[in-house]
């Protein structure tokens, strides 16, 4: 280990006084070797220094060598070699030891190396005592051949101080699994102040399950301080995965004092070695060793171990079944074997024995798009031909050419595309092993090494070939993988299914923990590019020697992949023809076209309508839009152009929501984890506009918020996603004493738009009534529906999400985002999201219906016309308020307005009552008449009771009317008239013996 040099030139002279005193002193003994080291004093400003020797216990003899001018402060010796300072010359090391001559590495980790320190920090709880709220116990941990980090939701930090007398480097491997721990490494100087590095140097990027990654950051001269921290996420309360640490090594040291022992279980037989080397199996080595000795034959031991083990009496985890290789007969055998390498016994009590083979069977047929060579090889169709698996291959007939793609279903070999292998972290027990197994209708699980491998079934895809009529530049599917598979566990295994697109990362799309019954799962593949499929199954992630869970098995019992380039065909699928003659090639369709069944010629789809991702056959290819939405020009998507109408009661309400078209944005929290941390939910969301792509971005392992520009970022920095509606988890700068803001857990929660209604209810998806407020406006809401159908081991049949659009005149046009009260984090299931988006643009635009007018009193001659909205007003935008208009008019006085009418009525009170006693009059002289032509006819002088007309006499039923004998009104008017007349009329007086009186029947 080096000895850093920490004597100052001032120390050197107080060293001198003293020696030159001690010297004096006779009654000291002189020193010898054993009583002192050498060590370097620290460099000048003209890069030298001086070698002085130490006293390993001050004043205990005389005699120190004198000082000496030491080597240059950059001098450093080449690996296997160590500095002899008693010469200052380059010695190599010998057998059992290696040196990295300016370097130093750390690989053995039984305990945390001197001058590494572990720190913890949490959220200040508040002062409530609770001592499981803090992190006292959370740090790195030693596991032998590597660090472990935490595993709960504490900060901790691995850190390290070097100096370095010129520039150098650090490099170190690692193993970085769950996206729910941000894993960070950066530096600081002797200042505490962070050094400048660039985000892929700081961030450190995912790995996948059962690889290790090497991380290498350049570091300058002077005091490095090396910070490793890591900070979980336990936002479901699932246990994140730890990362995992070895082989640190720091180059730029000045010197090497002494070269470093190899740990147990390695060894170098040579000197010189700047590396030991890994103890072969059934051997073992302690500290130091320049050789490895072997086990006993009743022990063993596995690759790199300290010591030997007792072996155990075989059980049945001991072996496995396999299923042989089709012979020449067409036959397959099932077979058991030991565990390779066999560790147990089998000559000792209680211990169990291979069971017998089992009977020849006949083969499976081969795979779809496979035929059988010499009834024991299963071989690919030829290009242009395919097969069902179980007869030959055969032509596809004109009007259709070969689906190509891969479909396994059955397993009697490996596919020549697939490989298998096992890997653990802390061992190398089962490097060799098989990590799955073929086993006829399935493939499962082998038995492993230990109980935490990580067995590894892998599928290389080159790429995808969509068919010769769908166009490349629209296609919204180039391929999709589905596999059906089931897990039996009795711990906690966890099967992972992840995939690595053009070999630069690999990725976990999704997880299944404990036993899950057979169920099928399907991802898609939206562009065209390499990818590698990987599914591995662990049975704990808990290390132990003693083997417990051998029985928890996974199982895959096929798997699918569509437009596969290289992959072989089971039938065909109809293309489109350039003419209906026999012979024609298939050709492209253009974008938006579908195959005429009829025709097997391009046709283009329907208005309003779009095609389906993977198919183009048949009109019904064509699928329709939802409401309120339309297709783009190459019928690849339906989407909303931020417009909407509604039919309201006779009335037809239009919308114009394009203020609502860029990203809206909104954080709910803060929220808190059990150790305090503090955190926020942020969702994006694309409503509406841009020909139905998807601008709303969400990023893993975002450093800055506020200013990044994420179309500079590296690419193999920041994993984001575009989409309709997206989530990620927000821990804030100040959240754990982190400089900058940092985002995980990006997930897309809409990818495809099924329409806009007012209805509460599409495709499925359901706005349930109390979940907002109800809407004091009298204008309907409008519901905007999403959905991503991807499964998940919690949502099974995919996420939806409904953004609801509600009229508030009193809000701005971008208006405000809010959550449900009683969901804050947006959903109550984790599968169903609900947003409310108030705006004064989710008012309907404004017609003439939405004004009135107001005339105002004729002033000078002119009348104004005034026009005001309706109360409360629900529109906006649309139709304007017409400006105030002015007429001409006449002034006429309220007086003389009452007399003209009290004047019309009196003139109109006057003719009518002419007109009635005219009438009247006409009457009385026809009586009159009737009753003189009567007297002159009968008698001289009637008495009044046999002269005058009998009641009803000449006019039916006419009232009798009755004059006394004082003249009235009318009769002197009557008498006047008769003067008039002369002879021409007379005036009969009649007595009745009761009274007098003028009695006219």
């Amino acid at each position: 280990m080096e000895k850093r040099a920490l004597w100052t030139s001032c120390y050197l002279v107080r060293f001198v006084t003293l020696f030159l005193c001690a010297r004096a002193s006779d009654n000291l003994p002189l020193c010898k070797e054993t009583d002192y080291y050498f060590e370097y004093t620290e460099c000048d400003s003209t890069g030298s220094r001086w070698r002085v020797a130490i006293p390993h216990s001050q004043g205990s003899c005389s005699g120190l060598p004198e000082p000496v001018r030491g080597t240059d402060c950059t001098f450093s010796c080449e690996a296997g070699e160590f500095l002899e300072m008693s010469s200052q010359q380059c010695t190599s090391c010998a057998a059992g030891s290696y040196s990295l001559g300016s370097g130093v590495r750390f690989d053995q980790w039984d305990s945390i190396p001197a001058g590494f320190s572990s720190l913890a920090t949490y959220m200040d709880s508040g002062g409530s005592g609770d001592e499981s709220m803090t992190c006292n116990n959370s740090s790195w941990t030693p596991q032998g051949t590597h660090l472990e980090s935490n595993r709960d939701d504490c900060t901790v930090s691995l850190v390290y101080a070097v100096h370095l007398m010129k520039q150098g480097s650090v490099s170190f491997d690692y193993q970085y699994l769950d996206s729910n721990v941000f894993f960070e490494f950066f530096i600081q100087n002797d200042q505490c102040q962070e050094m400048d590095q660039t985000g892929s140097e700081k961030w450190i990027k995912l790995t996948s399950n059962g690889e290790w990654g090497t991380h290498t950051v350049n570091l300058k001269s002077g005091t490095n301080i090396l910070y490793w921290r890591t900070t979980g996420m336990l936002l479901g309360g699932k246990p994140v995965k730890p990362v995992l640490l070895k082989n640190i090594q720091i180059e730029g040291v000045a010197y090497t004092s002494e070269c470093f022992p190899c740990r147990p279980g390695t060894f170098s037989k040579t000197p010189g070695s700047s590396s030991c080397d890994l103890c072969p199996r059934n051997t073992y080595s302690g500290k130091g060793a320049s050789s490895c000795t072997p086990c006993s034959k009743t022990q063993y031991s596995q690759e790199g171990w300290s010591e030997c083990k007792e072996r155990p009496p075989c059980s049945e985890k001991d072996y496995f079944q396999i299923h042989t290789a089709c012979d020449s007969d067409g036959k397959t055998q099932m077979l058991y074997r030991w565990v390779e390498p066999q560790v147990c016994v089998e000559n000792v009590t209680g211990a169990v024995t291979l069971p017998p083979s089992g009977e020849k069977e006949d083969c499976p047929p081969c795979n779809p798009g496979f035929y059988m060579h010499n009834s024991s090889t299963c071989l690919p169709c030829p290009q242009g031909t395919y097969s069902d698996g179980t007869t030959e291959c055969q032509r596809c007939p004109g009007g259709t050419e070969p689906s190509l793609g891969y479909e396994y279903k059955w397993w009697n070999i490996l596919p020549r595309n697939m490989k298998t292998s096992c890997f653990n972290v802390g061992n190398s027990k089962c490097d060799e092993m098989n990590g799955w197994e073929v086993a006829g209708d399935h493939i499962r699980v082998g038995v492993g090494g230990s109980d935490n491998d990580y067995l590894i079934l892998n599928l290389r895809v080159p790429g995808f070939k969509l068919p010769t009529s769908v166009d490349d530049a629209s296609a919204t599917e180039f391929g999709r993988i589905t596999f059906i598979f089931e897990t039996d566990c009795s711990a906690d295994c966890e099967l992972y299914f992840m995939i690595d697109v053009n070999r630069k990362s690999t990725n976990v799309v999704e997880s299944w923990v404990g036993s899950k019954p057979r169920q099928a799962y399907t991802h898609t593949m939206t562009k065209n590019a390499s990818v590698s499929y990987t599914w591995a199954f662990q049975r704990t992630n808990k290390a132990s020697d003693v083997r417990q869970y051998v029985n928890d098995i996974a199982k895959i019992y096929s798997i699918t992949v569509t437009n596969a380039m290289d992959g072989s065909a089971s039938g065909c699928h109809a293309c489109a023809m350039m003419s209906q003659q026999d012979g024609s090639s298939c050709v492209p369709c253009p974008a938006g076209h579908f195959i005429n069944k009829d025709t097997n010629q391009c046709q283009e789809c329907p208005p309003n309508t779009f095609l389906s991702g993977h198919h183009i056959y048949g009109k019904e290819a064509c699928q329709p839009c939802g409401p309120g939405s339309k297709n783009n020009k190459e019928h690849s998507v339906c989407f909303n152009d931020c417009t909407f109408s509604h039919l309201d009661q006779n009335r037809t309400l239009t919308y114009d929501l394009s203020a609502l078209s860029s990203v809206g944005s909104i954080m709910n929290g803060p929220s808190f984890t059990s150790k305090g941390t503090k955190y926020y939910h942020q969702f994006n969301i694309s409503l509406c506009g841009a020909e139905g792509r998807k601008v709303a971005v969400c990023t893993d392992n975002v450093t800055d918020l506020s200013s990044k520009d994420l179309q500079n970022e590296s690419a193999d920095l920041n994993n984001f996603i575009k989409t309709f509606v997206c989530q990620s988890t927000i821990i804030p700068a100040d959240g754990r004493g982190f400089r900058t803001s940092l985002s995980s857990q990006s997930i897309s929660l809409a990818d495809t738009f099924l329409g806009a209604s007012v209805h509460k209810n599409l495709d499925g998806v359901t706005v349930s009534s109390d979940l907002f407020p109800e809407s004091s406006w009298k204008v309907p809401d409008i519901n905007f529906f999403f959905r991503s159908p991807q499964p998940t081991a919690s949502c099974l049949n995919g996420r939806s999400t409904v953004v609801t659009l509600r009229c508030n005149p009193e809000k701005s046009a971008r208006g405000e985002l809010t959550v449900p009260s009683k969901c804050p984090a947006g959903t109550c299931n984790g599968c169903e999201f609900h947003f409310l988006w108030e705006s004064s643009s989710a008012c309907p635009l404004c017609t003439e219906t939405d004004y009135h007018s107001i005339e105002g009193a004729c002033k000078g001659g002119v009348q104004d016309t005034l026009y005001v909205w309706n109360e409360p007003k629900f529109c906006t935008k649309g139709v304007l308020l017409p400006n105030k208009t002015s007429a001409q008019c006449e002034v006429v006085s309220l007086w003389v307005k009452a007399g003209i009418g009290g004047g019309a009525f009196m003139a109109v009170l006057l003719v009518s009552l002419t007109c009635y006693f005219w009438k009247k009059n006409k009457r009385l002289e026809y009586k009159y008449s009737r009753l003189v032509m009567s007297a002159n006819k009968d008698c001289e002088l009637p008495a009044a009771d046999s002269c005058a007309l009998a009641e009803g006499e000449g006019e039916e039923n006419e009232d009798d009317v009755v004059y006394s004998n004082t003249a009235s009104l009318l009769g002197k008017l009557k008498a006047i008239a008769s003067k008039a007349d002369g002879d021409n009329s007379e005036s009969v007086q009649l007595k009745s013996s009761q009274s007098e009186r003028w009695v006219w029947g």
